[in-house]
C-alpha cells in the first residue's frame, strides 16, 4: 500500500496507545513487584486514558507525526524528550485538580512510566531505520562527505545510492562536533577515514576553491578513490554530479559585484548580437537575471537562436533571426526596438576554421563589429560591449586580427553619448568547439586525445563568471577602454588531458600530438603592453590604449575587403600580426 500523511499519522497514532498502554502497565508491574493490587487496577484505565491523551497532545504539538519514519532523526528524538517533560507535569497537575477521579494512584507510577515512555516510543520509531538501514546499507557505496553544510544534512536523510559512513570538514569551529550522529573529523583525516572505513567514494558538500579542491583530488587520487562527486543547488534543486575538469579548473572571483551589475541591467533594453553562441547565450541568461526589462536576441543560425528562445521561454525576449553583416536589416532592428545596450558577441571564432575561410571571417567578424558599432552610435545606444578575445594579442591568426581591428575600431570612432568599451579574455569552460568538449567525446570515443604540442598553453574561466565579469566590466566602463579580465596562471593542455582521463577512470587511453595548426600559438597572452591599469576590482584590468586614426582605420578597411591577398593587407592593418 502506498503511503499518504493519513495513513501515516494513523498508523503512529495506533502504535504509540498501544505502546503508552504497555509503559504504564509495565510501570505499575514494576512498582508492585509484579503484583498489582486489585484496587489499583480499578482505575488503571483512567489514569492511561488522560495520560496517553495528553501525551499524544504534545506529540501532535511538536509535529511528532508529520516525520516520515526515514526522515526521523536525533532532532526528533530530542522533540521526543521535550513532549515528556511537558506531558507528564500536566498530567501531575489534572490529577491534583481532581484526585478523586484517579485515587488511589501511585504517583511514583508516573515517573517509572516517564522513562519506560521515552525508552520504547523512540526506539520504535528508530528500529525500523536502523533495521532497514542496515541491511541496505550492505549494498550501497560506503562513502566519506567533505563538508558540514545544510546540503549536505538533507543528502544524508535522502535516498541515494551512497551510505555516509565519516565526515570531515576544513573548519576548525566544526571539527569535533556532531553532525547527523558522526562525529567530525578534520580535512586532514581523510587517509585515515579512507582506509579504515575502506571508503569507495567521497561526495565534497561544499564550495572550494580551485587550488583547495585539486589538493583533496590529488590526495583521493593517491588513495585511489575515483567516484569523487560534487553535491549542489541548482534551480533550487540539490543535485549530485560527478567531479569535472571545469571544477578543478574553477576560478571564483572574490570581488563579483551583483550590486553594479544589477545596476548596470535593471530596466534596460538590451540587443545581443550572436545571443545563441556560447557566449552570448550565458550573456542573455544573466541579463534576464538581473531585471532587463527586453532582450533582442539576434542571430543567424536558426537552431541556436531556436534553442536559446526555448530555454529561457520569457516573454522580454524577442528573437531575430539575421546576420550583422546585413547592415540595413540591423538598422530596422535598432528602429523597432530601440536598445539601450548593445552586446556583440557575434564573431567567427574557430581558429582552424577561419583560416580555411579567411574573407567570410573578416565580412562577419570585421564589417559586422562596426555595422553593430556605427549603428549603435546613431541611435544613441548608452553603451556598447564589444567581446573581444586574448587571441587579439600579438595575433597569429586570421581571427585573432578581425578581432583586433575590431578593438581598433571600437576604441577610436568618434562615438558622440554611446560609450564603447571591449572585455578580453581566454577560453571559456565547456564552450562549442573548445578543447574540452572535444577531450571528452575523445575520451568516450576510446581515444587518443589529440593535443596540437606538449607545451601548448591556454588561460580558462567558468562562462557563467566570465559573463558576469563582462557586465561587471561593461558597468564601469566609461568608453574606449580594452578591460582585460584575470584568467589566473595559463594550463598545459597535456596536463589537462592527463587529468581528464584520469577523471574518466578510463586510464588506458592514449595521447597523440599532431602539430600546431595554421594560426595557432604556443601560449596565449592578455595583454600587447603589460602596463594595464588597474581598475576598483582585482579580477578587472584596462589594457593600453592603442590610438589610431579613425579615417585611416575607415580606408584600410575598404581596402582590406577588396584586396586581393586579404592577409597581406591584415598584417598592414595590425602591425604586430604574425601569421
Amino acid at each position: 500500500m502506498k503511503p499518504t500523511p493519513l495513513k501515516r499519522v494513523l498508523f503512529f497514532l495506533f502504535f504509540d496507545i498501544l505502546i503508552s498502554l504497555g509503559t504504564l502497565f509495565l510501570a505499575y508491574n514494576l512498582r508492585f513487584n509484579f503484583t498489582i493490587e486489585d484496587i489499583f487496577i480499578e482505575n488503571f484505565l483512567a489514569v492511561f486514558a488522560l495520560l496517553a491523551s495528553v501525551k499524544i497532545t504534545f506529540m501532535a504539538l511538536f509535529h511528532i507525526y508529520g516525520v516520515a519514519w526515514r526522515f526521523f532523526s536525533l532532532g526528533e528524538l530530542k522533540k521526543i524528550l521535550y513532549v515528556h517533560l511537558f506531558a507528564y507535569p500536566v498530567v501531575l497537575f489534572l490529577y491534583y485538580l481532581s484526585p478523586e477521579t484517579f485515587n488511589p494512584f501511585p504517583r511514583s507510577v508516573l515517573m517509572i512510566d516517564f522513562f519506560l515512555s521515552i525508552l520504547f516510543l523512540g526506539l520504535f520509531r528508530v528500529l525500523k531505520r536502523l533495521i532497514v538501514e542496515n541491511d541496505k546499507n550492505l549494498n550501497l557505496t560506503k562513502s566519506l562527505l567533505i563538508g558540514t553544510t545544510p546540503l549536505a544534512q538533507a543528502l544524508i536523510k535522502d535516498k541515494t545510492n551512497y551510505y555516509i559512513a565519516a565526515v570531515v570538514d576544513d573548519e576548525e569551529e566544526n571539527i569535533g562536533t556532531y553532525f547527523s550522529n558522526m562525529k567530525v573529523g578534520g580535512i586532514n583525516e581523510i587517509a585515515k577515514a579512507v582506509e579504515s572505513l575502506e571508503i569507495r567514494s567521497v561526495i565534497i558538500a561544499k564550495d572550494f576553491e580551485a587550488n583547495a579542491l585539486n589538493e583533496i583530488y590529488e590526495k583521493l587520487k593517491k588513495l585511489k578513490i575515483h567516484d569523487i562527486k560534487l553535491l549542489s543547488l541548482k534551480n533550487r534543486e540539490k543535485k549530485l554530479k560527478d567531479l569535472s575538469i571545469e571544477d578543478l579548473l574553477a576560478r571564483h572571483p572574490k570581488d563579483l559585484d551583483k550590486k553594479s551589475i544589477k545596476n548596470f541591467i535593471d530596466s534596460k533594453i538590451i540587443l545581443i548580437t550572436g545571443a545563441g553562441g556560447s557566449i552570448g547565450s550565458e550573456i542573455s541568461r544573466q541579463c534576464l537575471e538581473y531585471g532587463a526589462k527586453q532582450l533582442i536576441l539576434l542571430d543567424h543560425s536558426e537552431y541556436n537562436l531556436y534553442c536559446i528562445g526555448e530555454e529561457l521561454k520569457s516573454h522580454k525576449a524577442v528573437l531575430v533571426m539575421q546576420s550583422v553583416v546585413d547592415k540595413a536589416s540591423m538598422e530596422k532592428v535598432f528602429e523597432a526596438y530601440k536598445p539601450q545596450i548593445v552586446i556583440h558577441a557575434a564573431a567567427y571564432k574557430h581558429v582552424p576554421l577561419v583560416e580555411q575561410n579567411v574573407e567570410q571571417a573578416i565580412i562577419n567578424n570585421v564589417i559586422g563589429t562596426k555595422n553593430s558599432i556605427d549603428l549603435s552610435i546613431k541611435h544613441g545606444v548608452e553603451k556598447f560591449v564589444l567581446i573581444s578575445t586574448d587571441k587579439a594579442v600579438r595575433p597569429t591568426s586570421v581571427m585573432g586580427a578581425t578581432k583586433r581591428i575590431c578593438e581598433l575600431y571600437a576604441q577610436n570612432v568618434p562615438c558622440r553619448e554611446t560609450e564603447i568599451v571591449s572585455v578580453r579574455f581566454g577560453n571559456v569552460l565547456g564552450s562549442s568547439g573548445s578543447v574540452i568538449p572535444l577531450f571528452k567525446k575523445q575520451i568516450q570515443d576510446g581515444g587518443p586525445l589529440t593535443i596540437t604540442h606538449p607545451d601548448v598553453t591556454r588561460y580558462f574561466m567558468l562562462i557563467g563568471e566570465a559573463c558576469e565579469l563582462v557586465l561587471q566590466a561593461a558597468s564601469i566602463g566609461k568608453g574606449g577602454e580594452v578591460f582585460v579580465l584575470d584568467m589566473g596562471e595559463p594550463v598545459k593542455i597535456l596536463d589537462l588531458a592527463k587529468k581528464m582521463i584520469e577523471l574518466s577512470s578510463k586510464e588506458e587511453i592514449d595521447i597523440s600530438f599532431i602539430g600546431l595548426r595554421p594560426g595557432e600559438k604556443l601560449y596565449e597572452e592578455l595583454f600587447l603592453d603589460m602596463r594595464e591599469a588597474k581598475t576598483q576590482y582585482d579580477s578587472i584590468a584596462v589594457a593600453q590604449k592603442t590610438y589610431m586614426d579613425i579615417e585611416k582605420l575607415n580606408n584600410d578597411i575598404a581596402e582590406l575587403m577588396t584586396a586581393k591577398d586579404k592577409v597581406t593587407k591584415l598584417k598592414e592593418i595590425v602591425v604586430e600580426f604574425k601569421a
